[in-house]
């Protein structure tokens, strides 16, 4: 009995242990079928997802269709594409097939324009070189597109990115010059024309810079001769160059040593006009007072603009920018320094300086200010006309042939001062002085005519066999020997 008691309570244990285990589970792990809101929100995003599945193949029957549609515009964007993510010999392969597939396509010019701008973007000096050509190319068969002036400034722009420092190769520079001008003279009402002219007289401003550091090496050398060749030069086309003022100065200094005091007042009246607020013009004044030139007063223009360059906003180099400077190719200063208003510099480059650029201190060249009277008279005392055959007064150096022509100088005058081996002077060898005869074969006095001196009949005259030196070789020889 006690046997089927014990069995008993066991089996009732069991059946009670089971129960309890069959009513926690649910509870613990609830089954998905019996929450309502999960069920509904799976129910959701399978019918979302079976909506969009048609959208899907939709647009791609869309594609379909705008592919057969129109073939060259896929081409042209997919190229346009794989330019923009930097594989541009893909993309310039795409739009030559374009190209060579349909000629007659609407997407033809962009595609020529594409190419240009691929090359300019990848860079280098061959990818620069095949840019160039590709926007001439594309200015010549589409002259009147609107993208025609893009074109051109981009030409202007490959040779900008390429140029050199001042005291290196300036090719690229003079060849940038020419094509900004090209562009200001062709499309003047352009949008890009503010920019153009900016970066213009950036690159003037590194053409004047090369050709200044030449003319201040010629300067120091010293050869006054070369240094003044070149500072008339400079003067003459760079008037918006930032050392002008400067070049003035070299000029006014050279003329001076060289005893030709006349032609150094004009340089040094044009610093006092044409750049007021230079630190050189209160020298240059002092200068004219002991000359006894009168003294101009400044140009209310050149004033305005120098003012207006001295407020202009410009960047500021770094600390580490200087010694990088040794190391970069392009030039950075000289972008800084240049001018930021004033109209650039629009004809040709030319190197011929006549004798009337350097007596009346920049020949033909518009001055800074543009409207603010002539130079003082007693600038231009030096320039003086003598017939033929008879010497001009007050010991003038200029003859006026009879054949009409502009009058030409001595040696001593024609385009330079005279060096520093001490020639002879020429101011007094015409034909007062030495007394030739007007047939222009002997003398008076019997003696050879002396060098300089010119017959009336336009023959040569005799070389000089009397050897005797000059009074002024004299004096130049003394004042090595006693300088007081």
């Amino acid at each position: 009995m006690r046997r089927n008691l014990f069995t008993l309570v066991t089996a009732f244990a069991f059946a009670m242990t089971g129960k309890v285990a069959a009513q926690s589970s649910p509870a613990q792990n609830p089954p998905a079928q019996t929450n309502p809101a999960s069920v509904a929100l799976q129910s959701k995003k399978s019918d979302s997802k079976e909506a969009k599945q048609p959208k899907k193949k939709k647009t791609a029957a869309a594609a379909d269709t705008d592919n057969s549609a129109a073939p060259d515009k896929v081409l042209y964007d997919r190229a346009i594409k794989d330019i923009k993510k930097g594989r541009h010999e893909v993309g310039r392969l795409t739009l030559q097939t374009l190209i060579n597939t349909y000629p007659d396509s609407e997407y033809l010019a962009k595609a020529k324009l594409a190419i240009a701008d691929s090359y300019y973007k990848e860079g280098g000096t061959a990818n620069l070189t095949q840019a160039i050509a590709a926007y001439k190319d594309f200015i010549v068969f589409f002259p009147f597109l609107p993208e025609a002036p893009y074109a051109q400034m981009q030409v202007a722009m490959t040779h900008y990115k390429q140029m050199e420092k001042p005291d290196r190769d300036r090719s690229e520079a003079r060849a940038a010059e020419d094509e900004f001008q090209t562009f200001l003279k062709k499309y003047p009402n352009d949008p890009l024309v503010s920019q153009s002219m900016q970066r213009l007289r950036e690159v003037q401003e590194i053409l004047a810079e090369g050709e200044f550091r030449i003319a201040y090496y010629y300067y120091v050398k010293p050869d006054r001769r070369a240094a003044a060749g070149r500072l008339i030069s400079l003067t003459k086309r760079y008037p918006l160059y930032s050392q002008s003022d400067k070049a003035l100065w070299l000029l006014g200094d050279i003329f001076e040593k060289s005893e030709k005091k006349e032609i150094a007042a004009i340089y040094l009246a044009r610093i006092v006009r044409d750049y007021p607020l230079s630190p050189l013009a209160g020298d240059a004044k002092t200068k004219l007072v002991g000359f006894g030139v009168p003294v101009p007063q400044p140009d209310p223009k050149a004033l305005a603009w120098m003012q207006a360059e001295q407020s202009a906003p410009r960047p500021k180099q770094g600390f580490i920018s200087k010694p990088m400077a040794l190391v970069t190719t392009g030039p950075k200063k000289e972008k800084i320094t240049s001018a930021q208003s004033g109209n650039p510099q629009m004809e040709l480059d030319t190197d011929n300086v006549s004798v009337a650029d350097i007596l009346t201190g920049g020949g033909g060249q518009a001055r800074l200010g543009a409207a603010g009277g002539s130079a003082p008279s007693a600038n231009t005392a030096v320039v003086e006309v003598a017939t033929p055959g008879s010497g001009a007064s007050g010991g003038s150096t200029v003859e006026a042939p009879a054949d009409g022509q502009p009058a030409a100088t001595d040696p001593n005058a024609s385009g330079a001062p005279p060096a520093d081996s001490g020639t002879p002077a020429a101011a007094g060898s015409s034909a007062d002085a030495t007394g030739a005869a007007t047939d222009g074969t002997q003398p008076a006095n019997g003696q050879p005519g002396a060098v300089g001196t010119k017959p009336a009949d336009g023959s040569q005259p005799p070389a000089t066999t009397n050897g005797k030196e000059s009074t002024s070789k004299k004096k130049k020889g003394i004042k090595k020997i006693i300088p007081w």
